[in-house]
């Protein structure tokens, strides 16, 4: 019984999925590196493609005018500055990315051309995480799937923090699984700082040590010393305590705390089904359903690495159903997963004859267009009042900042019904903006922002010249939208300024208002 352990453990360790090497392969000819290397070049011009194509036809939505803010801030822009202060809540290693960009050019084209650079990048390490599993094939039509997946596609075309989290996140897991294939403590390492990297873009990464502490229990096969395991860690721990050095040695500690807080105990933002219902569209229907038919499909050939792929997504999938925020591009890392898992798939029907290989180009053709026809509608302009976090730009705060920019008096202060729009006007119209819907009970709203106990009496006072509605916030919140169109009333208000969206309907609207 024992050698049969022994031997099933080597064999878990050491088969080879159908269609990898089973030898290393001699030198290819010259001719033969061009002709590899061509198709992935072909997939990375396509990525590029859908992530740069129209990139600033919306402006910002509310977290992307944040991040856009704090990266101005870090470039030395007094005017955004004094609005976004660089420490709020998250590590700034994206926005310090941001930041050098926007020295050479401060726009908006140039900090969402950041992330979706970094998407692309994504897209060829994905490549090298395939190859590396399941060979050359199988890593293209990943790559390729990753490329035009509307999940990725959409998120890494907003100055986001999840398509760096994504980047870092698919590199450590390539770490890993060079270390699970010749145990070498400079894998664990080089894992250990990938890890700890992806914290540094967003720390709620962490989740996925839950991942690599899953997989490592559930696979004695891939035997990982404690010499090696302690070291991995505290290469973790040092990148990633550069977020809280920083907020302590310039004496914000406690705003980090605050927002930890904040988010621990704060209301559900969206039901448990949230995930279920948004990700596997996003995703593409056909691809989860090719990843998942491939790991009953090919159960036999299952080694650890199908074990180590399925701990990357349901840790963190499990996490973000239970945990109250969920936001729609939380679960990007699982991305690249389902890529590569539906590049096995596809990659492993027949192909003696002709009618398979057609077949199986057929099927991989059909993947691809179901992914690439709603990847191409979601990337152009928007033009639907109904919105979601994390899908795209806000439809008119851009013209509602810039109008404010241009033609509001120096010193004047607006009210918003909510903190979302009032960020965006914010950022385009350089002038504070605040937020009725902005609870004065501490315990309930983001640390960031500051409520208006009484808007009434601010309004009176001469606190407010403004009065800001918009289509989004008011499908949200009907109590405080009702609450802004009673002080319109109340206090004279005259629309200055409507952005209408390209059906014609209007999306803001700006109301100067008078005390008397």
């Amino acid at each position: 019984m024992g050698t049969a352990g022994r031997l099933g453990r080597m064999t878990d360790r050491f088969v080879l999925p159908r269609g990898a090497p089973r030898t290393a392969p001699a030198p290819a000819p010259s001719g033969a590196g061009v002709r590899t290397a061509a198709p992935l070049t072909a997939v990375l011009l396509l990525a590029a493609f859908l992530r740069l194509w129209q990139l600033t036809a919306t402006g910002f939505n509310s977290d992307e005018a944040v991040y856009t803010g704090t990266a101005a801030s870090l470039a030395g822009d007094d005017q955004l500055g004094s609005l976004f202060p660089v420490f709020r809540a998250h590590p700034v290693l994206f926005q310090s990315l941001v930041s050098l960009a926007l020295r050479v050019h401060e726009s908006d084209w140039t900090a969402r051309a950041v992330p979706a650079l970094l998407g692309v990048a994504t897209v060829a390490v994905t490549y090298g995480l395939g190859r590396r599993l399941y060979g050359r094939r199988a890593a293209l039509v990943g790559a390729l799937l990753l490329a035009v997946m509307p999940y990725h596609v959409v998120v890494s075309r907003q100055v986001l923090l999840d398509a760096p989290m994504t980047l870092c996140a698919t590199g450590a897991l390539y770490c890993v699984v060079r270390n699970a294939e010749s145990p070498s403590p400079r894998w664990l390492l080089a894992a250990g700082g990938m890890l700890g990297f992806t914290v540094l873009a967003k720390e709620t990464s962490i989740v996925f040590l839950g991942s690599l502490y899953a997989f490592f229990a559930l696979t004695p096969a891939v035997r990982t010393r404690w010499r090696h395991l302690l070291p991995a860690l505290g290469v973790i721990g040092v990148v990633a305590v550069a977020h809280p050095l920083s907020q302590l040695l310039a004496g914000h500690a406690r705003a980090g705390g605050n927002y930890l807080l904040w988010q621990m105990f704060r209301r559900a933002n969206h039901p448990y089904t949230f995930y279920g219902r948004e990700v596997p569209w996003a995703v593409g229907p056909l691809v989860v359903m090719a990843a998942l038919a491939g790991l009953v499909w090919l159960r036999r050939e299952n080694t650890w690495r199908e074990r180590l792929l399925v701990c990357w997504v349901v840790v963190p999938a499990l996490f973000f159903t239970v945990w109250p925020v969920k936001g729609f591009q939380y679960l990007l890392p699982v991305a690249p997963v389902f890529a590569v898992l539906a590049g096995r798939t596809l990659t492993s029907f027949p192909r003696v004859d002709r009618m398979q290989r057609l077949a199986a180009a057929s099927a991989i053709s059909l993947v691809v267009v179901s992914l690439a026809l709603p990847c191409w509608m979601r990337i152009q302009p928007q033009t639907s009042t109904r919105f979601l976090a994390g899908t795209g730009g806000l439809p008119g705060g851009r013209e509602a900042g810039l109008w404010v920019r241009e033609h509001a008096p120096e010193g004047s202060r607006l009210l918003a019904i909510g903190p979302s729009m009032a960020n965006v006007v914010q950022y385009y119209g350089f002038c504070p903006v605040s937020a009725l819907s902005v609870s004065p009970d501490p315990a309930r709203r983001n640390p960031s922002y500051r409520a208006v106990p009484n808007p009434d009496r601010a309004l009176r006072d001469g606190d407010f010249q403004y009065l800001v509605w918009d289509a989004y916030t008011a499908r949200r919140t009907p109590f405080f939208t009702a609450k802004l169109q009673g002080l319109v009333g109340r206090y004279h208000g005259t629309a200055v300024f409507t952005a209408r969206n390209g059906d014609g309907v209007k999306v803001v609207e700006i109301y100067r208002v008078r005390a008397s």
